[in-house]
């Protein structure tokens, strides 16, 4: 998208004259001019992340120089400003809130290339891109004689695969909420977090899949289907690679239906049933159960749910 010939996608992060062409489009108010700097404020953020995953390395090797950490700098802002390009969903949230509070028309879904502005993005799992946004207010004068009272909620906003993945599998975990009397959210939140959004589904060495999505485990008294894979495990708090035996199902449904009779049968999780319209006591009562052997699972249980939320 190009606003008065400064397209910043395209160009260097530091071209000063595209910045300059972009504040006097910015200034008609035009829907184009504001997706385009609120895209600018975003590849910003976006930097400013970078910069911090880069300060958490080491950079002091033997082919590491100011000389180069300049020139790294450098590479990370001409990345952070293609990637905002695409987008994590902030700018999409930024104009939405400041067109209604400007009054200037929405921009047309979809970019250059024709893809939603919600699509999956390059480089979303570096940044963290699905992290939530629900929630999330700018204050924006709107007239009246108290500007710094005219506030405006955002909307909930849920990345593309996460949408498609609440959607695809949201029948089967309301079936699973009927049998348990756990929130369905609840549920598809931890077949999120156990197979990372369906990107990382327990498979056989052949490819097939397990569809096994809470990831359980098949122990002696398993009669069905198995799949051996290498997972990580915690032995006193320290991860380690062993290779461990899954249930296979024939289908998600089937993975729905034994999560909730595993739930309901297995006395160690009754907890978890009793707590289980409580995202907090549901996350921490399969902690406490030894549902997994992360230390901190309950944490990122949690803070999937509250994505799922959104969608």
């Amino acid at each position: 998208m190009s606003i008065g010939g400064a397209d910043l996608t395209s160009k260097f992060a530091l071209d000063v004259q595209g910045v300059n062409q972009l504040k006097l489009d910015a200034r008609q108010s035009s829907p184009e001019a504001l997706k385009q700097a609120a895209q600018q404020f975003e590849a910003v953020f976006m930097n400013m992340l970078m910069k911090s995953m880069r300060e958490a390395t080491p950079q002091d090797g033997m082919f590491d120089s100011e000389q180069t950490r300049m020139y790294t700098s450098m590479l990370d802002q001409q990345l952070t400003q293609r990637m905002a390009s695409r987008g994590i969903g902030l700018a999409d949230v930024m104009v939405r809130q400041l067109s209604t509070a400007m009054n200037v028309p929405p921009v047309v879904e979809g970019d250059a290339q024709g893809l939603p502005l919600n699509a999956p993005q390059e480089g979303a799992d570096l940044l963290r891109a699905e992290a939530p946004l629900r929630g999330m207010a700018l204050s924006v004068p709107q007239g009246g004689s108290d500007p710094l009272r005219a506030k405006s909620r955002v909307e909930s906003y849920a990345p593309a695969h996460v949408e498609a993945f609440v959607q695809r599998l949201l029948p089967h975990a309301q079936a699973a909420s009927a049998a348990t009397g756990i929130p369905a959210r609840f549920m598809l939140g931890q077949a999120a977090l156990e197979t990372g959004w369906g990107k990382a589904e327990i498979r056989g060495a052949d490819g097939q899949n397990s569809h096994n999505l809470f990831g359980i485990k098949a122990g002696g008294s398993w009669k069905g289907k198995t799949v051996d894979i290498v997972t990580t495990e915690y032995v006193n708090g320290k991860p380690q690679k062993q290779v461990e035996t899954f249930r296979a199902y024939d289908s998600f449904a089937d993975s729905f239906r034994d999560y909730a009779n595993l739930l309901r049968s297995n006395a160690r999780y009754q907890n978890v049933i009793a707590q289980g319209q409580d995202a907090a006591g549901f996350a921490q009562g399969l902690q406490q159960a030894g549902y997994a052997t992360d230390p901190a699972y309950a944490q990122k249980l949690m803070g999937v749910i509250r994505l799922v939320e959104t969608a």
